[in-house]
């Protein structure tokens, strides 16, 4: 366990969301934030989440599920973008990261026999899911516009 590296992450994670309030609140949003603010999260979370799947803190399902959401959302993304298509985070994608932020900073600093932080990480993974789902769905409807 490192604790070091767990409030790291910890602290970033948390800082990124206060980040993205206050440029909301000020709006100061910019068209670059938008891209690059949600693809900072899915590296951050998929970095982390290799490594501790490399510790054998994490089952290599959810980590294999985690990072293939995030190729395919970014991926649709590319694709969507030259076609004008904008989505915003939603809800549901916002407490799945805030879920997902939690899980894999406790994960970092607790030893290999607590396993309660994995049912978190399962419920960020499911939230995680349906927000892309979601995102799915959005993205169809803007295209068939």
């Amino acid at each position: 366990s490192s604790w070091a590296a767990g409030w790291i992450f910890l602290v970033a994670g948390v800082t990124d969301q206060v980040d993205g309030f206050l440029a909301r609140r000020w709006r100061v949003e910019s068209r670059f934030g938008k891209l690059a603010d949600p693809l900072a999260d899915r590296l951050m979370i998929d970095a982390a989440v290799i490594l501790l799947w490399l510790e054998g803190k994490l089952p290599w399902p959810g980590a294999l599920v985690i990072v293939l959401r995030d190729a395919i959302l970014v991926g649709g993304y590319r694709l969507l973008m030259p076609k004008g298509v904008e989505l915003s985070v939603s809800m549901l994608g916002k407490l799945a990261t805030w879920l997902l932020y939690l899980a894999v900073g406790i994960l970092t600093v607790v030893g290999h026999e607590t396993k309660w932080p994995l049912w978190l990480f399962w419920v960020g993974l499911g939230l995680a899911l349906l927000a892309a789902a979601q995102y799915v769905v959005a993205a169809r409807a803007e295209v068939e516009e």
